[in-house]
């Protein structure tokens, strides 16, 4: 039976939905037409917006009449105003955005601590120096928008002397990269076998076109070119039978070299169906500390959970534990049939604080093993830019850790977000002894592409520490040389140690190798 107040509540939101309208409309990419997934549209000076939903349409409900202005936006693109939006009674609009593709970043200009303090006003910014790092910076005082860095010197009227060499230098950019030598040519006859560990990681090339489409080339050590041939998908034949994947071979002319032979070698891992996927233990372990703030960080995380948010199932455990200062659980051990309760702990994340990213790591662990699925997947997802700096921190000491954890069943699975201060080469690194992949998340397309396909299925591994080795006869091959998987190179007799440790082999993924002979 209704109370009173129920039914006055009732009578009042038929009463303001009976005189409200809708505006509804698509978000797209100006220049390919695609949907864009994810994108932001607010009413001006309200607290009225929406979200795209995979095919990029968004709908706002309830809207009085009036005239309203929307802004559109969405990371990597210029935002785009419309002015004098009408809307009537029981009226509904449909409009369609698009926006075009921006990676240019906010020009700024930086001023001494005196002057900063004379003009301080609300127009005028206080940033930390690692806050600076992903920005472009330039001297005098033109911007619109004044800062003052925090523990640095400046000149009045610009930076000094000193900075700009510093900034002309990338010493503000502090990405690391490990260092990549590549494979030389070996003689068959005295090197008949190559032997390497699988790798089915991508994050080096959507991080490389992070850097292309900012109108740069990358670091010659974020190639990794085993990473940009395995981003792709391959029509390679399924196993058949019993057989956990299925081997493919060909060989064709060297593009780049009329003399030599290019080998090309592939494997499919089995498809799943629906009901031979194991249950899922899973920890989100994000990063939520000042420097994921960005709206290419801690807010792109959350809407790219949501993709995998929505695949999961009853049986399934998930929790959520956050790090900055320290660590916490936010979200204790839930079932994936839950889905509204999982989304409600994501989007009432916040960045702020230093980066504790060891102690994360071992909260995590700890929940992972209290809920242990015996047969099941058990995985811990991290998701960061990499900048560990309080507590266990160093790249060996976390490591160990995880190889320990490793033996215990609980594996990592890794996603890099940002610009600026992104620590590419350990995270790799953590994610190799984790027994897990490593992605880089750049645009929501990525996010879907990675938690939608790529994800699903490495998170059920069918082979585990799987290595490759190919004999090459002298008779017919005078030299060969691996092109890439420079840091998964084992020795020969590596391959028939089962203790040695290697990659996973995810269900319906692929495995690619290029042999230039």
């Amino acid at each position: 039976m209704f109370t009173k107040i129920t039914f006055l509540a009732l009578l009042i939101i038929s009463t303001i939905s009976a005189k409200s309208g809708i505006i509804s409309g698509k978000e797209t990419d100006t220049e390919t037409g695609e949907a864009l997934i994810g994108a932001n549209v607010i009413i001006v000076n309200t607290n009225w917006g929406a979200a795209t939903d995979i095919n990029g349409y968004f709908k706002i409900s309830f809207v009085p009449p009036g005239t309203y202005e929307l802004r559109a936006s969405y990371v990597g693109y210029s935002s785009q105003t419309i002015k004098d939006v009408i809307v009537k009674a029981f009226d509904s609009l449909f409009i369609e955005i698009n926006l075009k593709t921006d990676f240019t970043l906010a020009e700024i200009c930086v001023v001494d601590q005196k002057y900063f303090e004379q003009k301080a006003t609300n127009t005028c910014k206080v940033m930390s120096s690692e806050s600076i790092q992903p920005l472009n910076i330039r001297g005098g005082r033109g911007s619109e928008v004044l800062y003052y860095v925090e523990g640095m010197n400046f000149q009045a009227g610009g930076y000094t002397a000193e900075f700009n060499q510093s900034l002309q230098s990338g010493l503000w950019n502090t990405e690391e990269y490990n260092t990549i030598v590549e494979n030389e040519f070996l003689d068959a006859f005295s090197n008949p076998l190559s032997t390497f560990s699988i790798d089915v990681d991508a994050a080096s090339y959507s991080n490389a076109r992070r850097f292309i489409q900012d109108g740069q080339l990358p670091p010659r050590d974020a190639v990794r070119v085993e990473e940009f041939i395995n981003y792709f998908d391959y029509d390679y034949p399924q196993p058949k039978d019993e057989h956990p994947f299925s081997v493919f071979t060909e060989l064709g002319a060297c593009p780049w070299n009329e003399n030599n032979y290019l080998l090309h070698v592939g494997i499919k891992g089995k498809e799943l169906a629906d009901e031979e996927r194991t249950d899922c233990n899973l920890v989100f372990l994000l990063d939520v500390s000042g420097s994921m703030e960005p709206e290419n960080k801690l807010p792109l995380v959350k809407k790219a959970f949501k993709f995998l948010v929505k695949n999961l199932r009853q049986n399934d455990k998930i929790s959520i534990v956050v790090y900055a200062g320290s660590a916490g659980l936010v979200l204790p051990t839930t079932s994936g049939n839950q889905k509204r309760k999982i989304t409600f702990a994501l989007d009432n994340l916040h960045a702020s604080g230093s980066t504790a990213g060891g102690a994360g790591i071992q909260l995590a662990y700890k929940i992972a093993k209290e809920n242990f699925i015996e047969g099941g997947n058990n995985r811990i997802i991290l998701a960061t830019d990499g900048d560990f700096n309080v507590g266990v921190s160093s790249t060996s000491e976390l490591v160990k850790m995880i190889e320990e954890k490793r033996d215990e069943g609980i594996f990592l699975t890794i996603l890099g977000f940002g610009m600026g201060n992104y620590k590419d080469g350990r995270l790799e690194e953590l994610a190799d002894k984790g027994n897990g992949n490593y992605y880089y998340i750049d645009n929501i397309l990525e996010a879907k592409k990675v938690f939608d396909h790529d994800l699903m299925g490495t998170l059920f591994t069918i082979a585990k520490d799987v290595k490759m080795q190919i004999e090459f006869n002298p008779v017919k091959v005078a030299m060969y040389r691996l092109i890439g998987y420079e840091n998964r190179l084992l020795k020969k007799e590596d391959f028939d140690d089962d203790k040695k440790d290697a990659g996973e082999l995810g269900a319906g993924h692929t495995v690619t190798a290029l042999y230039e002979i």
